[in-house]
Parts: C-alpha cells; structure tokens; sequence
C-alpha cells in the first residue's frame, strides 16, 4: 500500500491546481507578452503546474513529470483534442512524437547506461576496489574522503560528460556510504558532492559540458564573432575558477553536513567476483570510459557509448532479467518530464517570446550581462542546461552585437556569452535541473529541500565569482 495523502500534501497540491487553472482560464492577453499564440498560454499554466509541484514535492517529482507530459500532449500538441487545436491564434502545436521522444532522449540512454554500469560493479564487487583505490591518497579524515570525492568527479567531468561521471563516482562511494551510519549527515554531504563535483567540474574545459561547446560555436564563428578561443585559452581561465569554486562547495557541505563518524576507515568489506566474467566486466568499463575520454577523436558521442556496456552485458548474461529491476526507472521518468518542458517551452515559442519581451536596449550594460547570467540560471535550475544554453545563446549574440562598444567596459560580449555559459552549469536546486542532480536524488539520501539549499548557495556564490572573473578577463583581454 502506498502511503496516504497527509493535509500538508493537499494544501499543496490545491495551491498548485489553483494557480494551473488561474493561468489556464485568464484572457490571453492579460498574460503580458506581445504576440502570444493560445499554445504558449496553455504551456505557461503547465510550466506553472511543473514548477510548483517539483518545489514543493506535493507528489513524487516522477509522477509531476508523468503528468506535465500527458497535460501537454493532450492540449498542446497535433495530437491533442481536437478542440484544441482549433480556433485563432492557437500558434504552433507541438509534435506528440517530440514530447513522447523524450523519453527516449539520448541523455535517458546515457542513464541507462551508467545505471547498468553501477548494477554490474556492485554485482561483481568492481565498485569496492576503485572506491579502495579512489580513497587512498586522501586517508581516512572523513572530510577529506568528501574532498576526494569532490575534486575526483570535478576532474573527471573537465573531460567526460558530467551525467557518465556522476553515474560511475555514485557506484565508486556505495561502499562508502555503508560505512557510515544511518544518522550521520555526513552521506548527505558526499552524495551532494558528486552533482557539484560534476556540475561545477563541466566548467573548466570547452568540453567539459555541451553549454561550453555551444557557447564556443558562436564565439569562434568566423563569420560571426570570430574570438578563435581554443582549448588552452579556456582551461587557462576556468581551471583556476573551477578549483576555486569546488574548495569553496567543500567548505559549505562541510559546514551543513558534518560528519558524525569523523574518520573514515578505508578498510571496506566486500568480496569480488573471479574468473572470466569478471575480466569481460572490467574490459568493458574500461573500454566504455576510454570512448568517453576520446569521443571528441573517435565521433562517437558519450550517449552512443553507453549503449556498448548495455549490449556487452546482455550478450554475455552478466546482465539479466532480475537485474533490470535494480534500474531507477523513477529517475528516468523524472528526467524526461523535464526535457518534455524544454521542448514545450522552446518548440511553442514561448520561451524565445518570454527572452525577447525584455527590453534590453533600455538597460545598462552591466544590469544585461547579469540579467542574461540570471535568466539562464532560472531556467536551467527548470529545464535541460543545454537546451537552455542553445536558446539564449544565439539570442544574447544578437543582443550584444547590437549593443556594440556599450558593453566594452564590462568586457564585452565575451563576458555576456561565456556569462550565460557558466550560469548554465551553476544550476543545482532541483532533481530535473542537471542529470548529475538526478543521479544524486535517485539514492534516496537527497531531499529536494537540501539540494536546494546547497543549489542555492553555490549558485549565487559562484554567479558572483563567475561575473566578476569574466569582466576582469574581458577587460584584460586574456582568452583573446
């Protein structure tokens, strides 16, 4: 049985369904954006609806994803009522196959891969050995283990995707976490780690996370704005940044989740399969992490390459039937929900409409640069970073080349682009925000209230640091 409705629930759940149909029902026009088509309204009360829900956990996250899909695909899109769809100025319908497909997103096959991944090392006790490895050079202080665990996801996302990263160093800490007590705040803090290890790690390098590599497509454009910023020009200033920015998220996990059990004894249980299974298990975890390391050189990207081990462990029976249980199918469901939103928000217009009713022209340049960073923060703190990133970049392209010499005492467009770049990866406070966060709620040991708290935080610690450092290094003309 599941457990019953409490009043707080419903109080919830009736402020949500209030303020859904309050902005359902009112006059188009009285929505405040010029142009609006009646599918932006309707997406506008779904977002609404998604919002609150996820903040307040007034239903499971998994089951406000499963039914912003069904709202949405029911009103919105070409397969909706047909009532729906008739009448003047409804706008563009979405496609029901594009809001459907994203539960079979890419980034979803990604997670199932890395959720594979972590059933086959536990299973096999592969997990015990690299988290005995991990540790090492960090001895037994609990909160240097946390450090560890910090700066090992940190550098690892600088070269892999953040969402394989996180996926791997969650089964790397299982053994971990059982060592200490069930009370002891400290396991809040080391899952926590993994996601702002991630998140924050995705930074430093152009290929650290794709909102770098969109962001570099439109500055090195030669037809377009033309900085010809490499690799090194990159790591150079977002290393120093990156490092800073993730001793700083160690100091706060340690502050809010201090650990009960102040060592960590390295000694953990755990016995590892022998024989040939074991072997095929190993070639392929470490086949699978070298094509993630060289996806940029072999053209295979890291969604592609965690189909491999999925497909080697079924061949070869070391994946089976019983196994398919132990996968966080929640997550899945959660997760796509949120890129569902994404496609909602940006295939109706209304997302590109909401951007482009602010009047940039009419502020000072340092309240667009900030704005911009804001904006995209907000957004990607609710929908997919990327698709967020490949939204406003373009269009804060176009903002400040239209501004020109006006934003040159605050370092120029540079700082609004990469500004807008760097927001995107600060976003933390939900499950839905980053795969990374996903990953991390997926153990049951995150509440959505903790991580937002640390979201929050570290969001608005590192928007300062970010806009600060960009304009000293736009100013200085050091990645140009």
């Amino acid at each position: 049985m599941g457990k019953s409705i409490n009043k707080g629930q419903i109080i919830k759940i009736a402020l949500a369904a209030i303020a859904f149909f309050v902005l359902w029902f009112i006059p188009t026009s009285a929505i405040g954006l010029p142009n609006i088509s009646i599918v932006e309204h309707r997406v506008i009360a779904i977002f609404a609806l998604a919002l609150i829900l996820w903040f307040t956990e007034a239903i499971p996250s998994w089951t406000t994803s499963m039914l912003i899909v069904v709202i949405m695909l029911l009103t919105c899109t070409d397969s909706s009522f047909m009532f729906m769809r008739e009448g003047e100025n409804v706008g563009t319908l979405l496609s029901h196959k594009a809001v459907m497909g994203a539960f079979a997103d890419p980034t979803i096959m990604l997670f199932l891969g890395g959720f594979v991944i972590a059933i086959i090392a536990s299973k096999m006790g592969i997990d015990v050995q690299l988290a005995r490895i991990l540790l090492l050079p960090f001895g037994k202080r609990s909160e240097f283990v946390l450090l560890g665990f910090l700066l090992v996801t940190g550098i690892f996302s600088m070269f892999i995707s953040n969402t394989a990263t996180a996926a791997m160093m969650l089964t790397f800490m299982a053994p971990v976490l059982r060592q200490l007590p069930e009370d002891d705040k400290g396991r809040i803090g080391l899952v926590m780690a993994i996601p702002i290890g991630a998140n924050i790690g995705g930074m430093a390098t152009p290929v650290g996370t794709p909102p770098n590599a969109i962001a570099l497509k439109y500055l090195n454009d030669p037809a377009g704005l033309g900085f010809n910023i490499g690799f090194g020009d990159w790591a150079m200033v977002m290393m120093p940044f990156t490092i800073l920015l993730l001793i700083l998220a160690w100091l706060l996990l340690i502050k809010l989740f201090p650990f009960k059990d102040k060592e960590i004894h390295l000694n953990i249980e755990g016995n590892t399969e022998k024989g040939p299974r074991l072997v095929i298990a190993y070639i392929t975890l470490a086949l699978t992490i070298i094509l993630w390391l060289l996806d940029k050189y072999t053209g295979i990207n890291a969604n592609t390459v965690a189909m491999i081990p999925i497909a080697i462990f079924c061949v070869t029976g070391l994946f089976g039937k019983e196994d398919l249980k132990e996968i966080n199918w929640d997550v899945l469901w959660l997760v796509a929900g949120g890129f569902a939103l994404g496609i909602a928000l940006q295939n109706s217009g209304l997302a590109k409409n909401l951007v482009e009713a602010i009047p940039f022209a009419e502020w000072s340049p340092i309240i667009v640069i900030v704005g911009a960073g804001l904006l995209c923060w907000f957004f990607s703190n609710i929908i997919s970073n990327t698709a967020t990133a490949a939204l406003l970049i373009p269009i804060m392209v176009a903002v400040g080349t239209g501004m020109g010499s006006v934003l040159e005492p605050f370092g120029g467009i540079l700082t609004l682009i990469l500004g807008v770049t760097l927001s995107a990866s600060l976003a933390m406070i939900l499950p839905v925000s980053t795969p990374p966060n996903a990953i991390a709620y997926s153990t049951g040991l995150v509440d959505v209230k903790y991580m937002r708290t640390v979201g929050i935080i570290v969001g608005v610690v590192g928007l300062i640091l970010a806009f600060t450092m960009l304009i000293i290094v736009g100013k200085a003309g050091i990645m140009l």
